[in-house]
């Protein structure tokens, strides 16, 4: 998050010394004049996956009027993740607070020297980092798309059977109860995670993935009073090489935990060291659960092809630098349910490929896409060294910087900042990183001539 907070000030330094040229209007198009109608029946879609990409999708399919058809092969699974979420995620999707086990108001990051900055002094009386376990909003997400009419399928899909003209259906082949099954279906959205079998069955292309590595441990009552309402992220080529570790609060335990692309045979030494690091304030816990799993590190090449669509996990949506994809997800899944029903005008005629690019991929990039372009260009800059990480955690501890970074990150949008608060930014960030270089060089010869 602090790594993200960046992006979103050079955005918006970028935006105010420029102006933004206006987009021309895009021609209407009706779904109709093209896309036959479906008589007798509604549009068929299979959502493969059920996190928050895979429900969010199936609750607006549902919702508007698709017949529904959510596949999770293990609901009770959850995926290893930080589980910070923004604030505005709690409105938008409608989330009752009793989900949320900590309101994090307090975020210290963690430099390779262990110089420690307290980011969060900005945060309003009332503004909080949401913190819960993916278990939990996992169900929640699945259990409101069944109320919104989905039918959810408790089974492991093997195989997705292409169809052989325009008109022809998708087949699912899945496993259930033991027993093997197939379901016909005019549109499919793969939410299956970063191992995407439906992404596979498209010819969606290879990306570059990191390994997240996560111990849940339950700490003595008085340490975890210490996490009661904070989290820390650590910085250091001993915990990563090329993201950071993380200690997050949840319910009656923390989140310890590391990832790495460059380095994933060595997950566990990062993780070691992420457990030494923070040594002093989980020592005495007890482990009570370990997960492993990929995280992508880019959008795939093919986001859609014929009627499949990919979204979350799936699809790449994970940002650099922060690696956050929860909200992304549920945002993804839910503009590509919405999407489709735009499209089928409520489920009443098929849909084409030309119509999920149009009215989900499209709309996606043109919002999101400059948000990963800029923070894999700072994930270069500030995770590729140790003095790169000193810069980045020593600019972490401007005021200005963690206003318009908290406000970005909890609201999803852009904040408007002081232009001479922010030449001033960027200066700072060049001198920063200069200055660190240099000290990194000079305590490297220091080291070596003792």
């Amino acid at each position: 998050m602090a790594s993200q907070s960046l992006h979103h000030h050079f955005a918006s330094l970028r935006l105010r010394t420029r102006q933004p040229l206006k987009p021309s209007p895009r021609p209407l198009t009706v779904a109709a004049s093209k896309n036959p109608p479906l008589p007798g029946r509604k549009l068929r879609a299979a959502v493969i996956g059920g996190g928050p990409a895979g429900s969010s999708a199936a609750e607006s399919l549902a919702s508007g009027g698709v017949e529904t058809f959510l596949f999770e092969r293990s609901p009770s699974s959850a995926k290893p993740c930080g589980g910070a979420i923004p604030l505005c995620m709690l409105d938008e999707f409608d989330l009752p607070h009793s989900l949320v086990d900590r309101h994090v108001t307090e975020m210290r990051v963690i430099s390779p020297s262990n110089i420690t900055v307290d980011f969060g002094k900005t945060l309003r009386p009332h503004e909080f980092i949401a913190m819960l376990r993916r278990e939990v909003l996992d169900s929640f997400l699945r259990s409101r798309a069944e109320s919104r009419g989905a039918e959810l399928i408790t089974g492991l899909v093997t195989d997705l059977e292409l169809p052989r003209s325009s008109s022809s259906p998708y087949v699912v082949h899945y496993t259930s109860g033991g027993s093997k099954r197939s379901l016909a279906v005019d549109v499919v959205v793969g939410a299956d995670g970063a191992n995407s079998r439906v992404a596979k069955s498209i010819g969606a292309g290879e990306y570059s993935y990191a390994i997240a590595f996560q111990e849940r441990i339950r700490l003595p009552d008085e340490k975890m009073k210490y996490y009661e309402n904070l989290a820390e992220m650590y910085l250091g080529d001993d915990v990563s090489p090329d993201f950071y570790a993380w200690v997050f609060p949840k319910c009656d335990h923390v989140a310890v935990g590391t990832g790495t692309v460059r380095s994933k045979r060595e997950i566990k030494a990062y993780q070691r060291g992420i457990r030494e690091r923070a040594r002093p304030k989980i020592e005495g816990g007890q482990v009570i659960k370990v997960e492993a799993h990929p995280i992508p590190e880019h959008p795939r090449p093919v986001r859609v092809r014929g009627r499949v669509a990919l979204v979350g996990d799936a699809a790449g949506y994970v940002t650099k630098c922060s690696g956050e994809g929860i909200y992304f997800a549920a945002k993804s899944g839910r503009m590509c349910g919405e999407g489709i029903v735009k499209a089928s005008e409520g489920g009443a005629r098929m849909v084409g490929e030309e119509d999920l690019r149009r009215e989900y991929l499209r709309q996606w990039d043109d919002r999101y896409v400059s948000t990963y372009r800029v923070l894999d260009l700072l994930e270069k800059v500030f995770y590729g060294s140790n003095w790169g990480r000193e810069a980045m955690v020593e600019l972490c501890g401007g005021e200005y910087v963690q206003r318009v970074s908290l406000e970005s990150y909890m609201y999803k949008r852009l904040v408007e900042g002081d232009r001479w608060e922010g030449v001033k930014m960027a200066a700072s960030t060049v001198a920063t990183l200069v200055r660190c270089k240099i000290m990194s060089g000079e305590m490297g010869r220091l080291k070596a001539i003792a």
